[in-house]
């Protein structure tokens, strides 16, 4: 089915960084308490994301984070359509469990949701790969903890603002006061998890060079470095 070990690599971190990209759009619109913060449950699956992102960008290069952060983004405008239609497709009328006014009140939240994370997904992952990258070259492939944690805390930083600005903000659903609690919580959660993250990108760079094969393993990252830097120094 897949014609090299490196193929079924990226068809699994693939697999990751969609499924948990798509599933926090839908439940985005759950605001819940930290202490006395509030924050999106969607936040909760992008450390996945996160790590994945990582991880490609390691062993795919910028091209493999940007085709697929550009796919994600048409799943998740799909996913945009389903949720319209669906919304406006009237409930059977004492059959259905749920009725027209519930599933709005769930899911009509998630299409604002949906909207703000399109505009900031994309535009946050273009700098999450380009801060990763001259990161990377700065050190010469050195501090894996350096490029996975500094691409992030910098690029979530404007994802966190951009989506609840959309999404909660720019449609009244929050005060500017609340909007900025949700927005400095969230992203602080954000990096906390990063942070706890960052062994796991070892533990994920090593399962991934075991599997590949040490020699295989070092000629990909070698060869990916190199494109990344011709794609560099092309721009």
């Amino acid at each position: 089915m897949f014609k090299t070990k490196r193929e079924l690599v990226f068809i699994i971190l693939a697999g990751l960084f969609i499924t948990n990209a798509v599933v926090a759009e839908l439940i985005g619109g759950k605001l819940i308490h930290i202490g006395p913060f509030i924050m999106s449950i969607g936040i909760i699956p992008w450390p996945v994301v996160f790590l994945s992102t990582d991880l490609i960008n390691e062993y795919y290069g910028r091209t493999g984070v940007r085709k697929l952060s550009l796919i994600t983004a048409a799943l998740i405008a799909y996913a945009f359509l389903i949720l319209l239609f669906a919304i406006n497709v009237p409930a059977a009328v004492g059959i259905s469990a749920v009725t027209d006014e519930q599933f709005y009140a769930v899911f009509g939240q998630s299409l604002w949701i949906i909207v703000g994370s399109l505009v900031a997904f994309l535009f946050s992952q273009f700098i999450d790969v380009s801060i990763f990258w001259i990161l990377r070259d700065r050190t010469g492939g050195k501090m894996m903890w350096l490029r996975s944690t500094g691409s992030t805390i910098i690029s979530q930083l404007i994802d966190t603002f951009v989506v609840l600005g959309i999404a909660f903000w720019l449609p009244g659903k929050m005060t500017t006061a609340v909007f900025l609690n949700a927005a400095l919580t969230g992203y602080t959660f954000k990096l906390i998890i990063a942070i706890c993250l960052t062994p796991l990108i070892y533990v994920g760079h090593a399962a991934i060079e075991k599997y590949l094969g040490d020699e295989a393993s070092e000629h990909v990252i070698k060869q990916v470095a190199e494109e990344s830097l011709h794609h560099e120094v092309k721009e």
